[in-house]
């Protein structure tokens, strides 16, 4: 039997950095994502993310990542609004995407300090 990935749950997401240190702040102090650890001696911290953990590194060669995270949120609109204060400065303003039936999807795009595309995401029902 072939091996399948139809259950698999991505357990871990990577994002590149060039300082731990400034990156620890943004993603704990400014977007408020709980902080597991960081380890000591290296350039490396962990975040829990709604059950996928968020790894942070400054890469070793041929590890380098650029994902773009989206971060469901309950709304949007408070979610930006509570960034903007924070000194986040968004690419652009919340903003339906797609439509379909039952929702909209609302997206608004900001960066970390490192240039990272993340993105504020609500499925607002209709």
């Amino acid at each position: 039997m072939a091996a399948t990935l139809a259950e698999a749950r991505v357990g871990q997401i990577h994002i590149s950095v060039t300082d731990i240190d400034r990156s620890v702040a943004f993603y704990r102090d400014t977007l408020g994502l709980p902080f597991l650890f960081q380890v000591p001696g290296q350039s490396m911290a962990f975040f829990d993310c709604g059950g996928t953990r968020l790894y942070l590194a400054v890469p070793e060669p041929g590890f380098h990542s650029q994902p773009i995270l989206y971060l469901a949120v309950r709304s949007i609109d408070d979610a930006h609004t509570a960034l903007v204060e924070a000194g986040v400065e968004f690419l652009d303003e919340p903003h339906i995407v797609h439509r379909d039936d039952a929702h909209d999807l609302w997206l608004a795009f900001f960066t970390d300090p490192d240039g990272c595309r993340l993105a504020l995401m609500e499925e607002r029902a209709r």
